[in-house]
């Protein structure tokens, strides 16, 4: 599996919205997040709109600098008015669509990461939507799957998402190191969908591989990323951990930021 297509990453913007605007349907959006507890169902839904607008200023206005929160236009709804709400979600992602389409995904423009292109945020903004799709799914107590292509990305992304905030020495990830431990990432129902992770003295570095490790997380695809982005516990019953359970224990308190 490779990284996708830029047409991709845009197409499942707009779809993994309209998947989060059918999760909160129903649902009572005064609920408390599960997996981020400071937040109402209510105001995840209001932070996954307001990361589309921004990154849509930037890419709008072909920003180098940092637009701050105050520079994009939010016309939020001020209650729990779940039509207005829908409305507002759905023209946010469209929004950003049709801006990073036009831009194509090769515009320079500014960015927190390692890549400072409008093909960064394409990726960035699909696996955001796609981790808090699962957020309000959990909340909500309804399905929740990802395509496994889709769901591999979403590993990989996190994997260097994590590495560069190790190498930026931000919070725990700065310590995410040690001798000789390995962590193997195994999805059972997908051929090919695993990773070894290997923690060195000077941080670490995976690939895709079939290897004995010092823990190994198995399960269906769709779960070892839920459990690997810390949106189902470690212990859970949809997944199985063999090996050293501290290590996996140490990898998901040290890649918890942001």
């Amino acid at each position: 599996m490779s990284r996708l297509t830029y047409d991709r990453y845009c197409d499942e913007i707009i779809a993994r919205t309209d998947a989060l605007r059918a999760t909160i349907r129903d649902a009572d959006l005064g609920a408390t997040v599960p997996t981020c507890p400071d937040w109402t169902l209510r105001e995840l839904v209001l932070h996954v709109g307001r990361a589309h607008r921004w990154v849509g200023e930037i890419v709008r206005t072909r920003a180098t600098e940092m637009v701050p929160n105050e520079q994009v236009p939010d016309s939020a709804p001020g209650s729990d008015d779940l039509a207005a709400l829908d409305a507002w979600l759905a023209e946010g992602a469209a929004d950003t669509v049709e801006a990073l389409r036009a831009a194509g995904p090769d515009q320079k423009v500014w960015s927190w990461g390692w890549e400072r292109s409008t093909g960064f945020w394409a990726r960035r903004m699909a696996h955001e939507t796609i981790v808090h799709q699962a957020d309000a799914a959990l909340t909500a107590g309804t399905g929740y799957e990802v395509a496994p292509e889709l769901a591999a990305d979403t590993i990989d992304e996190w994997l260097e998402i994590v590495a560069f905030a190790r190498a930026a020495g931000h919070g725990k990830a700065a310590e995410l190191a040690g001798a000789g431990g390995s962590i193997h990432l195994h999805a059972t129902d997908v051929p090919g969908a695993e990773w070894l992770i290997e923690l060195g003295e000077d941080g670490f570095t995976w690939r895709r591989a079939h290897e004995k490790a010092t823990v190994a997380l198995r399960g269906p695809l769709t779960d070892v990323l839920l459990v690997f982005n810390r949106r189902l516990p470690a212990d859970s019953d949809r997944v199985e951990v063999l090996g050293d359970t501290k290590l996996l224990d140490f990898w998901l308190e040290h890649s918890a930021f942001g």
